[in-house]
């Protein structure tokens, strides 16, 4: 096998050297660092992953390469250009590349005919760019459950859903450390998501009613707020989410200067899934936070925004709302009252248990991952009974094929 660290790539290995073990799977990332967090969650699966089937991550943006080398042992390759790529998997003897999301720079790897394409997605949501026709170009679809299965089979004309592969979700299998300090009081998280990249993927709650929620949940008695916005939001160039997240973090801040002990917090960094356990309640927007909260949480309220002011909409396009206590223009001066009420009588929770079910199966935490394995291992060897039916070794020269 040719040297990878060659003019075609540079690489940083750890323990996992892919001069030694060369890597049969590859998780390709095309995208800048401030999208990192969509493969970052990935990176413990995909260390489980490697003692069965060896992984190595592809990256195409230097600064991408730098932040996503700090975070796992993995070998992290760097292939910038087209012809970076072309040459790097013509050395390379893998067998099934992921992606984590739907980057245009993902077709410059779909062209390579003698891979096996699979997407995971960076989490299971009900916005619309979850059920995209950037789906047919994978050969297969790794997704949550039943509600994800009608998203594709609903939203897309002439799609092949026996592409579709249920594994539940792989990344709430871990238990990250706690990222809040122990409190008696009830901690009530507020998670907005980022406006999206275009106006029908906005469903952020920061810019119309963020401040306003935060004020509403720090007049709930014996309260801790913590608000833990998408790692977007942060970088925001739009102003209206810009004054909204900096009113939220003077109004916490103010918050804590009146009452130290309560605990009010923001958290910039970090997993969300290790503030959630600490969590009593959430209001958060359409994302996969909160289903996240839905499979970790069942048993403990949610509030889901809506943006629009169409329940009848959110109904049918986010089916966790029919679970959940809705929050938008007409209810939100009553949210202090409803969520302390929430706190102490818990209404939605058997409709909670039913709608788990909907959008995860019946998959127990620890056994997504376990999917996903197995689900892995048997497509690279799929991959090479292909090759073999059409008389082509594993080892073909000339890779990609525009």
């Amino acid at each position: 096998m040719p040297h990878i660290a060659s003019r075609h790539a540079s690489v940083t290995c750890g323990p996992y050297d892919p001069l030694v073990t060369p890597p049969v799977v590859l998780a390709y990332f095309g995208d800048d660092p401030a999208r990192t967090y969509q493969l970052v969650q990935w990176l413990p699966v995909l260390e489980t992953l490697h003692p069965h089937a060896p992984v190595a991550v592809v990256t195409r943006d230097p600064g991408s390469a730098d932040v996503l080398r700090i975070r796992t042992p993995l070998p992290v390759l760097l292939a910038e250009s087209f012809n970076d790529v072309t040459a790097l998997y013509g050395e390379l003897d893998a067998r099934v590349v992921l992606y984590c999301n739907n980057s245009r720079l993902n077709f410059d790897s779909l062209l390579d005919a003698r891979l096996l394409h699979v997407h995971v997605g960076h989490g299971e949501s009900d916005k619309q760019s979850m059920a995209s026709n950037n789906a047919k170009a994978y050969d297969r679809v790794l997704v949550a459950g039943e509600a994800a299965v009608q998203r594709h089979a609903t939203g897309l004309l002439a799609f092949d859903t026996d592409r579709l592969v249920r594994i539940g979700r792989p990344q709430l299998d871990l238990r990250p450390a706690p990222l809040l300090e122990p409190t008696e009081r009830r901690t009530v998280l507020y998670a907005p998501t980022w406006e999206g990249d275009a106006d029908y993927n906005d469903y952020t709650s920061l810019d119309r009613m963020g401040a306003a929620i935060v004020r509403a949940l720090l007049a709930v008695p014996d309260v801790r707020v913590v608000y833990k916005p998408h790692p977007r939001i942060a970088t925001s160039r739009t102003p209206s989410v810009v004054a909204a997240h900096r009113e939220v973090l003077r109004l916490l801040g103010d918050a804590v200067r009146r009452e130290p002990a309560a605990g009010h917090r923001s958290v910039a960094a970090g997993d969300i899934l290790a503030i959630m356990g600490d969590c009593d309640a959430m209001v958060t927007d359409v994302s996969a936070v909160g289903l996240d909260w839905l499979y970790l949480r069942t048993d403990r309220p949610i509030f889901l925004t809506d943006k629009h002011d169409d329940p009848e909409r959110l109904r049918h396009d986010a089916p966790v709302s029919r679970c959940a206590d809705v929050v938008d223009g007409a209810s939100l001066a009553n949210l202090t009252a409803l969520v302390t009420s929430r706190l102490e009588h818990d209404e939605h929770h058997l409709a909670r248990v039913a709608m788990r079910r909907h959008y995860f199966d019946d998959v127990a935490v620890g056994e997504s991952t376990a999917r996903f394995v197995e689900t892995v291992v048997e497509l690279v060897a799929l991959r090479d009974r292909l090759l073999a039916e059409q008389g082509l070794g594993p080892a073909v020269d000339g890779a990609i094929t525009a």
